[in-house]
């Protein structure tokens, strides 16, 4: 997938089974999805991308079968729906099983956590996996899958890396065959920083992607130096992103977009 100012609209799919929050089936999850998929098409979004952002508390790396199937299964609806690109994120770096399900089911690229250099999250130490996620991406024959990283990422303590710079980790997840680059703020729907952003820009050749904090109120401030922004919390009704997604906050935030093309 090429990045030209590109739009990213998340689907926070609901709780999936197995997980404590999980209320509704499969079926009730998809169609959910779905719908807000086709939402984010009909006002312009340029590409979604699904996670599983209510199964709460998160497991360290590896997610069970039920999750893997479960996603596969909105996947495979998503894409049959909505003609656009689309991307997968497992909670919590379960980028190994994110790979596969993309693979499965024809999405266009990935978000992982913990590509470079290991640090402490919620769910405990979580060791970079650039080296194991790239073998597994040739051995199951997914190499035209980009794979999208973030750097220092949100939720997450880096203090055994706090001498290692953002500039620098950015260097090391191009070096290690990132395909773009995740800046974030501190945690979701927390901006990233606006002079973050800029030095990562100018320190690599790779695409810059903002994935967290922006709305049509900053998003000015990001245009110069980011490639692909991606969108959750701000298109959700009162800019929470557990609640459902508000078409009149995504017209607004795309109408914004189209100004600044133009």
């Amino acid at each position: 997938m090429k990045f030209s100012k590109s739009v990213i609209g998340m689907i926070h799919l609901g709780a999936l089974p197995g997980t404590p929050k999980n209320k509704l089936r499969i079926a009730q999850i998809t169609k959910k999805a779905v719908e807000e998929a086709t939402l984010l098409r009909e006002e312009g979004v340029d590409a979604i991308m699904i996670e599983n952002m209510h199964d709460r508390p998160y497991l360290n790396r590896e997610v069970g079968p039920e999750v893997v199937a479960g996603m596969t299964a909105v996947a495979v609806e998503i894409k049959k729906e909505i003609q656009l690109p689309a991307g997968i994120q497992i909670l919590a770096g379960a980028n190994k099983a994110a790979l596969a399900v993309a693979l499965a089911t024809g999405l266009s690229f990935i978000r992982v956590e913990g590509f470079v250099f290991g640090h402490m999250a919620d769910e405990g130490w979580i060791n970079s996996d650039a080296g194991d996620l790239l073998r597994y991406r040739k051995q199951i024959g997914a190499e035209h899958i980009p794979i999208l990283t973030d750097i220092k990422k949100k939720h997450s303590s880096h203090a055994l890396t706090s001498d290692i710079s953002l500039e620098e980790t950015a260097k090391a997840a191009e070096f290690f065959l990132s395909d773009g680059l995740i800046v974030t703020g501190k945690s979701t729907g927390e901006k990233a920083e606006v002079g973050d952003v800029a030095k990562v820009k100018k320190n690599t050749k790779l695409p810059v992607i903002i994935g967290s904090g922006v709305d049509q109120y900053n998003i000015h401030e990001y245009w110069d130096f980011a490639d692909a922004f991606i969108v959750g919390s701000f298109f959700k009704k009162g800019g929470y992103w557990e609640n459902n997604v508000d078409r009149e906050r995504v017209k607004n935030f795309m109408q914004k977009i189209n100004q600044l093309r133009t």
